[in-house]
């Protein structure tokens, strides 16, 4: 059982990320104590289906003794190898070479990080040593997309296009610009794919004339928008916009920190649109959440023109942790489990998931499904026709979490009434049947609150 101090503990010294501080101290901490497959245990000995895998990266599923003996088999042979001074380590350099093998296209380099907010930093100096080294350095401005996510860290939620990681931090920076995402269930121009792929190309290319096509030096995208309510673009619209950006000589940067290592299916999800950006950056999936790490996958075209501007000198960008042999020891076993079968079930499990959500949609509150493998969403209205959300003074986030959570269920609420689902891929059949049923549950219990209830168009 967990100790009232522990509680005190917690609300007296950790903080806590993307939380209201004085909210969370009212609330107190759930701890989580076991975790075994897709179920995790609190406390309190309540068992749950994490329907999110931790924040989305817990891909393999908790338990795996084959990932803790390759982590503690590299502990004791060598815990630390410095990246720097031209020294390394066999882990980081084989999950280097195996991932490369594995990337779409020319991707033949592999720099890593300790998570997604410092690859996508990492891609941002590179991309604009690459511009000084091609003498253009006056290609200093970024383009990323509304309710796109790329990091909470300074450079990165600027990237960021969600006003929650900008209000208060002074950012975005004026170098940062945006287009509207092509969000299909909610864009202005409707929800024909050819048209919102046109709209968005128009979008960019007026972006484009604005800025200066000499003056851009990358545009940013998730080829699934996670953290803006897993957003699902037509098919054909990453590879148009990465055709448009070929065109104009502007670098593309596939964000796959969440999509990546068979959230979608494959392994990367710009393959299902065959796209080979020229920077990819990858974290969560790649060691299953694990340990901490993320990864930068640089074109050879780029990683040339980087490495011939700089000669002799070094190119001055690094971290400690960079390549730690514990987390590339890690990545390597957890690759080896995807091929081994996790990856095949979970397109199976995907395609059930889809299916069960797909059931919602006679509830009352639910507008729309949509998702792609073991990546989902349910977006819950009042008003089916119009669209309409639920209302604010509903809570619907907190109060959506906390039903679920005592049904025995974890996903993700955004504040806008969608519910997040990215599931480990070892989901059995039981396992993604309980989140439907628990789902279904927590959608009846909703609409018994008299606000929402009120709110209601029959």
């Amino acid at each position: 059982m967990l100790s009232n101090s522990l509680i005190e503990l917690d609300r007296a010294h950790l903080v806590h990320p993307v939380s209201s501080f004085r909210g969370h101290e009212q609330q107190g901490v759930r701890v989580l104590t076991s975790a075994k497959g897709a179920t995790v245990t609190d406390a309190q000995g309540r068992q749950l289906v994490d329907g999110f895998a931790g924040l989305w990266c817990v891909n393999a599923g908790y338990g795996h003794d084959s990932i803790v003996e390759a982590a503690a088999r590299q502990m004791r042979e060598l815990p630390y190898a410095t990246a720097y001074f031209g020294m390394g380590s066999q882990s980081a350099i084989r999950l280097a070479a195996e991932l490369a093998e594995r990337a779409p296209g020319d991707l033949d380099h592999v720099y890593f990080t300790l998570g997604g907010s410092d690859a996508v930093d990492s891609t941002v100096r590179f991309i604009r040593y690459y511009w000084f080294a091609k003498g253009q350095p006056q290609r200093d401005q970024f383009i990323s997309v509304e309710q796109g996510y790329h990091g909470s860290s300074t450079v990165g939620a600027g990237l960021t296009a969600l006003p929650n990681f900008h209000a208060g931090f002074g950012i975005p920076f004026d170098w940062q610009h945006k287009i509207p995402s092509p969000y299909p269930y909610r864009n202005p121009v409707g929800q024909d794919p050819q048209t919102i792929i046109n709209a968005s190309l128009a979008a960019l290319k007026a972006k484009i004339e604005e800025v200066g096509a000499d003056r851009i030096a990358a545009f940013y995208m998730e080829p699934i928008q996670g953290s803006g309510g897993v957003i699902v673009p037509p098919k054909g619209w990453m590879k148009a916009i990465r055709n448009l950006c070929t065109e104009y000589g502007i670098l593309f940067v596939a964000d796959e920190v969440i999509t990546g290592f068979g959230r979608t299916g494959p392994l990367f999800a710009c393959t299902e649109d065959d796209v080979v950006p020229d920077f990819m950056t990858t974290a969560k999936g790649l060691t299953s959440g694990y340990v901490p790490m993320g990864a930068v996958f640089m074109a050879d075209h780029v990683y040339q023109v980087i490495a011939n501007g700089a000669g002799a000198s070094a190119v001055g960008h690094g971290y400690t942790y960079s390549a730690h042999p514990v987390s590339a020891a890690v990545g390597l076993e957890v690759l080896r489990l995807y091929e081994g079968g996790l990856l095949e079930n979970g397109v199976k499990a995907g395609a059930r998931l889809m299916a069960g959500l797909e059931s919602l949609k006679d509830h009352p509150l639910v507008g729309e499904v949509r998702g792609r493998g073991m990546l989902a969403a349910v977006e819950l209205v009042t008003d089916k026709a119009a669209k309409t959300p639920l209302p604010a003074e509903a809570a619907p986030a907190r109060r959506v979490f906390d039903r679920a959570w005592n049904n025995g269920l974890i996903i993700r609420a955004f504040a806008n009434g969608i519910l997040g689902y990215a599931p480990p891929l070892c989901c059995t059949e039981a396992d993604i049947d309980a989140i439907i049923e628990r789902t279904r549950k927590t959608l009846d219990q909703t609409l018994e609150d008299s606000d929402v209830r009120k709110a209601v168009k029959a």
